[in-house]
This record gives C-alpha cells, structure tokens and sequence, in this order.
C-alpha cells in the first residue's frame, strides 16, 4: 500500500527519526558558504556540511570535472585493472602526505577507511612474523565510523552499545579535563601523561599481543578534544617501543582543519597510518583513502606469496568520478591556499569563540585550527536537550551547527571571512540568551 507521507521511506541515519519527521528541516541548495532550505531561507554554513565541504559548496571546477569524468567514463574496475586517474590521485595525495607514508589505498568513506588500516596493521605484523599480534587499542570517546572494525576501537557509548564488537579490543582513557584545561585555546597543558596508560596495557596484554594503536589526532565527533601537549608525541615513543602500528584517524583533520594537510604534517607526529575521508573530495563524491608507510607496504607486497598480496578492496575503490572530484579538490586546495586559513584565521576564530565565555549555560570552549567546541551544562535529567534546541535554533535562525551530546561544534568551510566568524559567535551568543 503506497503512502501519502512523503518521509516516511527514508530511514535517516543518526537522527531521531520521529522527531524530526514530525518537524523536518531541509537543505534545498548549497553554493560557497551557504546553503538554502526548501523556503528559500539563507543558512550561514558553520559545519562545512558534516565536517566535509572544507572548499565551500558547488565549486564550479569540482563540478566540472565530475561532469566530464561522468560523461567519459562512468566506472572503471580496479580489481586486476586500472584507470589514470586513480594512479594519478594516488601520487597527488602521496606527496601531501608526511615523509614515508607514500602508499595509497582508495576507499569510499571513513568507516571503510578506518575497517582498512585496522585490517593492514594486521596483516604486516602476520607479514612480519608476529602473527600473535592481534589486539587493537582505541580510545574512550573516539569515533572511527560505523564499521564493525570501526566500532569496536572507537569509545562514543551508545555506538558500541547496540553492536556487538570485535574481540581482543582494549581503550585508552580519552584526555577531556575540564578541571584542569577549560577554555583553553590550541593544545591544553595537562593531560600528556594520560598516554602512558598505554605502558599499562602492554603491560596487562603483553605487547606481543597487540597490532595497533588508532586515536584521531583531535577527537571531533565527540565535541572537539583537543591532544594535550606532548601526547600524540608520547603515544608514537611508546608505539616505536613496543613495535606497535600506530594509525591516526584523520577523516576530520585532514585537509586544512588544523592547517597543512593534515595534523600529524602540521603538528610534527607521523604515524604508521593516516585514515581520511570527507574533505578528499569536498565531499562531492563519497571517497576515502588510507596512506601506508611505504615499509608497511612493503613488508606485506613483498613477504606474500604470488598473486593477490592483500585480500581487501571494494568495489567502487578508486571509482573514476571520485578520483575526478579528488583531483579538482586538491587543486582548489592549493591554488586558493585554503590550508593556510587556519594560520591566517586561527587567532581571530579563537578569540571570536571565546567571546562567548560567560555566556548562560557555557562550561567549556576549546579551539585550535578553524574548529571550536562549545560545551553547555546538561539540563538536569535530560542530556543533550539544551545543544540540541540551540541547534534548532540556530538553523531556525539562519546557521548550521553540529551537536554532539551538550556540545556545539563548529568546523567552517575554509573559504570563510572575518564577517561570517562574526555573524556565526554573535548569532549563537543571542541565541543562548533565549535558550533555558
């Protein structure tokens, strides 16, 4: 029986389904900084769609090159086949990547990104002869996407919950401590020593047990946890000491957030592995790529025996439309300098930010790079009603924001001005005057 309910067969992901289809919000269009929703009303775009759009929307030479790829070649195999322009965007990302990490795996999202580089720890250190190397280590509060690998490293609650994980499994503790480092701008100056709880599980398990470490470098899904001085460096010692694969998830990150191309390049850790995602492609195009260190690369090509060295791969890696939009994206990227906005805008994005400091409900603000989190005291009894009607309010009012738990985060495309920074903190600062 077909229904009159023009909502109902789209089960959406993440959100309250019947509370937003009992009062739904919709995006209509979408250029630069803005979108517009099905009223024809402008939306001031604070979020860069769902931390993705880092060029702005609608890019013409994005656009372009995926209307042309389209037209010329749909879709291209990449399974005992090639195309050039996956070989070609394979060496740009390379060479954006920090120094060794110069082998490139395509995916189509994050979570495939993260179920990739977990299942590439795992085959070097069998590849290597440390086949007892199977544990993975992740972090409380981390989010590395929906995949059961994913889920199972990654410590948001309610993700792990529901499903049931992997094995062999342990976490970090996560480095969010307002006692110690509320409002702080850039990296928070207590917590370095939280890393060395890694000591104490190779302790606990034995470091012959355990492949690898994923943290993201700056948790964001979570509410913006910035790394504490010194942690991600001590983390990579601790990993180089145990002989364990370290990998930062920087589907986040990566692609100008925090500046460079990404925050292992531009705060001077290199990994094992990088995770990407989103800001690949602008998100134009579901793509995700995951960069190897060419001796992990190496140890698992060359220590296989013929034929197929890796069994892994996905239909669409490398799809040629996707490529197409990666290969214009990076080149916005560069031709506009957009990685050079978080150096050029960072203080003037902080100090905007921590205006609000004072403001009803605000218990916490943190920033570094073109990304802030402001948290707000939970309503007693009913977490996360107080950020989610502030993000009602927001897009009621003309801006997008994301809200995570009591968390309001912000993560602005990087084509942004001073004003629009000025129009997003002076509009949530009214708002939560209004807000109880």
């Amino acid at each position: 029986m077909r229904e009159n309910d023009p909502l109902a067969a789209f089960w959406m992901p993440f959100t309250a389904n019947r509370a937003y289809k009992a009062l739904p919000r919709q995006l209509a269009a979408a250029k630069d900084m803005l979108y517009w929703d099905v009223a024809g009303n402008r939306i001031l775009d604070g979020t860069s769609g769902l931390w993705c759009s880092n060029a702005g929307h609608c890019r013409a030479p994005i656009v372009e090159a995926i209307s042309k790829t389209a037209a010329t070649m749909d879709f291209g195999p990449t399974f005992q086949l090639g195309h050039p322009l996956a070989f070609e965007l394979a060496t740009r990302v390379a060479e954006l990547m920090p120094d060794g990490l110069d082998r490139i795996f395509f995916t189509n999202s994050g979570s495939e990104s993260v179920d990739t580089a977990l299942k590439i720890a795992l085959a070097v250190q069998r590849s290597r002869g440390q086949g007892t190397r199977t544990r993975l280590i992740g972090r409380e509060r981390g989010y590395h996407g929906t995949g059961f690998g994913g889920i199972s490293v990654g410590g948001i609650v309610n993700n792990r919950r529901w499903w049931q994980g992997l094995p062999g499994v342990d976490h970090l503790p996560h480095t969010h401590d307002l006692a110690r480092n509320a409002f702080t701008k850039d990296f928070p100056a207590h917590g370095v020593e939280l890393a060395d709880d890694l000591e104490r599980l190779v302790t606990l398990h034995g470091a012959e047990t355990i492949a690898a470490v994923i943290v993201e470098p700056m948790a964001g899904s979570t509410g913006v946890l910035i790394p504490p001085v010194g942690y991600l460096q001590r983390l990579r010692d601790i990993c180089t000491k145990h002989g364990i694969i370290l990998i930062f998830d920087e589907v986040i990150t990566a692609y100008g957030r925090v500046g460079g191309a990404t925050a292992a390049g531009t705060w001077g850790v290199t990994p094992d592995i990088i995770t990407m995602a989103k800001g690949l492609t602008n998100a134009a195009v579901p793509m995700g790529a995951v960069a190897v260190s060419r001796t992990i690369h190496d140890d698992v090509v060359n220590n296989a025996a013929d034929g197929i060295e890796l069994f892994h791969g996905y239909t669409y890696s490398g799809h040629p439309v996707a490529c197409a939009a990666g290969l214009a994206t990076l080149d916005l990227y560069r031709d506009e300098g957009l990685f050079d906005k978080a150096d050029e805008l960072g203080a003037y994005w902080a100090d905007a930010a921590h205006s609000l400091r004072g403001k009803p409900h605000i218990i916490d603000i943190r920033t570094i790079g073109l990304v802030a989190g402001i948290e707000l005291e939970p309503r007693p009894g009913a977490p996360a009603k107080r950020a989610t009607e502030l993000f009602h309010a927001c897009f009621d009012n003309g801006l997008l924001v994301r809200a995570t738990g009591d968390i309001i985060a912000l993560s602005p495309p990087l084509i942004l001005e001073k004003a629009h920074i000025d129009e997003m903190f002076g509009k949530i600062g009214e708002l939560l005057e209004a807000i109880d």
